[in-house]
C-alpha cells in the first residue's frame, strides 16, 4: 500500500514563499552576469598613450571663388578623397602667401613606443607643413612624419621624447564578430572622447590592400588614427573610415586591423615607405555566372583582364582571360586576395601561380616585382590642359600622353579631370585613369565620348578605373 502526501493550503503557501525567496536572493547575481562591461579601468590605463593630432600648412594664395571649409570637415572630405579648394580659414590669420601656418586638419593617434612612435592614418598628416601632438597632460610636442602609406592608410610619426605611456599591441586575427570594442580618439577636437560598440564584421573589402574591420562604434572626423581596443585594453585596430550620407556617424565604420598596421609600420620605420610586390596584371572578380559557363565551379579566383607587356607575369606566361586561383598554394577567394598576397611578397621572390585557363589548372612562376611609388598623373613639366567639358555621366576626362602611358606602363585609356553626378556617387576621383567603359577597352577621350554617347541612358555602367597602382571596377549608376 502507497502512502499519499498531501499539501495543506498553508503548506502550498509557505512553499511559495520559499520559491519566490530563492529568486529574489539569486536576481542581483542574475543581473550581474546580464550587465554591460565597465570601460573605466580600460580607458583610464590606455588613454594617456592616445593623443591628438593637429596639422598645418603655410598659407597658399586663395583662388578666385574659393570656398571657407571647418577644419574638422575638410579632414573627413579628405579621407574620402572629395577635392576641397584649400583655402585659409580668415578667423586664423591673414590671408595671401605669407609663412605663418594655418590649421588643416585634426586627427588621432596612439604612442607605440615610450620612445615617441606615434602611429595615425596616412590622411591626417599627407600633405601637412607642420604635425602637433597634443598627449592628455596638456604637453604640445612637435612631430617628424617617418613614413606613411596612402594605400594602406597609415603613418608613423616620430616625437623627440622619452618615458611616454604606450598601447600594447593585440591581435586582431582572434577578433571575434560580437565581441565588445572601444574607441578613444578626437572627434571634432574633443580629445579623449571614448566610445563603444561591438564587431559588426571582419574581411570587409572597402580598400584595395586591407581587409577592414567593421564596428557600430560611434566614429567621426578627427577619430581617424586613434586607436580600435578590446576589453584587455589591448590595440586590434585603426579607426579609419565610416559610411555616411550625411557626414556624420550612421552606425557603421571601419578599421585598419592592427596586424596589417604594424607590419606596414615596421617598413615604414626600417625604410621610410612600404616594398611591394606585384607581376603587372589588370584583374576584375570572377562573377557566378562566368564561373559556370567556363566549368570553373564555384565564382572564386581572380579574372586576368590585361598583363602588362614585359612585366613579372608576362614572363612567366600569364594570359588575359586567365583566372588565377591560387598563389604559392594559398587560395584566391575573391579578386581581392590577389593584390594583398603579391603585394606582402619580397620583391625578387620566386612564386607559383596557379591558372585556370579553357578547362584546365596550370602552375606558373613568375619572379615578383616591386611596385614603384605613387605616381601623379600630371608629370612634371607638361603644362597642364584646360578642363574639358563633362559628360553627361558627370565626367570631364582627357588623354594621356606619350610619356604618361610609357610611365604607368598602359596602351590607353583616359584620365578624370573632374567629376560629379552619377559619377562622383560611383566612387570615381579626380586623378583617376579610367582603362574600359562597359566592357570596352578605352583608348582615347574621343573614342570614349562616342562609347558615353551609344550607352543605354537606363542602364548601368561598369567602368574600370586604375587609382595609383590599383585597379578596381566601379559601377556608374543612372539618375533615377
Amino acid at each position: 500500500m502507497h502512502s499519499r502526501v498531501e499539501f495543506r493550503p498553508h503548506a502550498r503557501l509557505a512553499l511559495c514563499a520559499l520559491v519566490l525567496l530563492g529568486l529574489l536572493l539569486a536576481w542581483p547575481g542574475m543581473l550581474r552576469a546580464q550587465s554591460l562591461p565597465d570601460f573605466t579601468e580600460l580607458v583610464e590605463r590606455v588613454g594617456p598613450a592616445v593623443v591628438n593630432i593637429r596639422t598645418l600648412e603655410r598659407n597658399k594664395p586663395a583662388s578666385a571663388g574659393g570656398v571657407e571649409v571647418d577644419p574638422n570637415i575638410e579632414e573627413f572630405f579628405r579621407r574620402f578623397g572629395i577635392p576641397l579648394p584649400g583655402r585659409p580659414d580668415p578667423r586664423r590669420g591673414p590671408r595671401g602667401g605669407g609663412d605663418e601656418p594655418q590649421q588643416r586638419g585634426v586627427g588621432s593617434g596612439f604612442i607605440l613606443s615610450a620612445d615617441g612612435y606615434v602611429m595615425t592614418n596616412a590622411h591626417v598628416v599627407d600633405g601637412a607643413d607642420e604635425v602637433l601632438v597634443t598627449l592628455t597632460d596638456k604637453r604640445e610636442l612637435k612631430a617628424r612624419i617617418i613614413g606613411f602609406d596612402r594605400r594602406t592608410d597609415v603613418a608613423v610619426v616620430k616625437l623627440e621624447a622619452s618615458g611616454l605611456p604606450f598601447v600594447k599591441v593585440g591581435d586582431s586575427d582572434r577578433l571575434k564578430v560580437g565581441e565588445w570594442v572601444v574607441a578613444i580618439g578626437s572627434p571634432f577636437g574633443l580629445e579623449n572622447t571614448v566610445t563603444a560598440g561591438i564587431v559588426s564584421a571582419k574581411q570587409r573589402d572597402t580598400g584595395d590592400y586591407l581587409p577592414f574591420i567593421q564596428t557600430d562604434v560611434a566614429i567621426n572626423p578627427g577619430n581617424s588614427g586613434g586607436p580600435l581596443l578590446n576589453l584587455k585594453g589591448e590595440v586590434v585596430g585603426i579607426n579609419s573610415q565610416i559610411f555616411s550620407r550625411s557626414g556624420g556617424f550612421m552606425g557603421i565604420s571601419f578599421a585598419i586591423p592592427i596586424a596589417d598596421a604594424m607590419r606596414v609600420s615596421e617598413q615604414l620605420r626600417t625604410n621610410g615607405r612600404v616594398i611591394r610586390g606585384r607581376i603587372g596584371v589588370q584583374i576584375a572578380p570572377v562573377s557566378k555566372e562566368v564561373a559556370e559557363s567556363i566549368g570553373l565551379g564555384k565564382p572564386a579566383g581572380a579574372l586576368v583582364q590585361n598583363v602588362e607587356a614585359g612585366a613579372p607575369a608576362d614572363k612567366a606566361g600569364v594570359e588575359a582571360g586567365d583566372i588565377i586561383t591560387k598563389v604559392d598554394g594559398k587560395m584566391v577567394e575573391k579578386s581581392a586576395d590577389l593584390p594583398r598576397l603579391i603585394g606582402s611578397t619580397k620583391p625578387g621572390t620566386k612564386t607559383t601561380l596557379q591558372v585556370y585557363r579553357r578547362g584546365s589548372t596550370r602552375d606558373l612562376v613568375v619572379t615578383v616585382g616591386e611596385f614603384e611609388a605613387d605616381r601623379t598623373a600630371q608629370l612634371a613639366g607638361e603644362p597642364a590642359a584646360p578642363t574639358p567639358q563633362k559628360s553627361t555621366l558627370g565626367l570631364a576626362v582627357s588623354d594621356l600622353s606619350d610619356l604618361q602611358k610609357r610611365d604607368m606602363r598602359l596602351r590607353g585609356g583616359v584620365r578624370v579631370e573632374a567629376v560629379d553626378g552619377a559619377a562622383e556617387r560611383a566612387g570615381l576621383r579626380e586623378g583617376d585613369v579610367i582603362l574600359s567603359l562597359d566592357n570596352t577597352e578605352v583608348s582615347d577621350v574621343k573614342q570614349f565620348n562616342q562609347l558615353v554617347q551609344k550607352a543605354e541612358k537606363a542602364k548601368a555602367l561598369s567602368v574600370l578605373v586604375r587609382r595609383g597602382e590599383a585597379v578596381n571596377y566601379l559601377v556608374i549608376k543612372p539618375t533615377r
